[in-house]
């Protein structure tokens, strides 16, 4: 059986590809305003790492909200990005792809800061994994970074500059803005790692 990853071509999860090596990486377009450049970073990075890239194309821009889709956000928005469901739904449409795969297990690059919202959080993913075991295709969903943050997941992958530099986490473009969450949060792990110049 083979192990995937959610890989959206930001830094956690580019970096968990570089430390765990997956055999599959999937990038799923669910009609996000980042996506060209999120398929971008991580095509490269299966590239490097001979990693098989697999992107899944389902247009859910009408049910988007807050930063990543270009709208105001909800009331219950916990964060400006916050896009309803997100994770379910797209760990939801990778288990669906990553069956043809043979894929056991499905990892997602979540990180112990990501806890602003419930979906970033462990007993979420205890939970998603709980619903897809339960199903046929037996799909355990794994956070192997869920107990570090940024940095520190930088420095226990041992990744290389020149791959980690890939990573996109700009949510509102294809290239990166410079001022949302994204790439705010991109710029201060780069400034505590002491790459600020790169």
């Amino acid at each position: 059986m083979s192990i995937g990853l959610l890989l959206s071509g930001g830094m956690d999860s580019v970096v968990l590809a570089y430390w765990k090596r997956p055999q599959f990486g999937y990038t799923v377009d669910y009609g996000q305003l980042a996506a060209e450049g999120e398929i971008r970073a991580a095509s490269a990075v299966c590239k490097a790492l001979s990693i098989q890239h697999r992107i899944i194309k389902v247009d859910c821009r009408q049910l988007g909200l807050g930063d990543m889709a270009g709208t105001p956000p909800s009331r219950l928005s916990p964060v400006s990005e916050w896009w309803p469901f997100r994770n379910q739904l797209i760990i939801t449409l990778t288990g669906a792809g990553a069956i043809a795969d043979g894929v056991s297990e499905l990892m997602i690059g979540a990180i112990r800061t990501d806890v602003t919202h419930c979906d970033g959080r462990l007993e979420f993913f205890q939970r998603m994994n709980n619903l897809m075991e339960f199903q046929e295709g037996n799909i355990r969903v794994t956070a192997p970074a869920i107990g570090l943050d940024a940095v520190e997941l930088v420095k226990t992958s041992g990744i290389p500059f020149e791959i980690l530099a890939w990573s996109h986490s700009c949510h509102v473009s294809g290239f990166a803005c410079g001022i949302c969450r994204g790439c705010t949060k991109h710029a201060e792990t780069m400034n505590q790692l002491g790459y600020g110049d790169y």
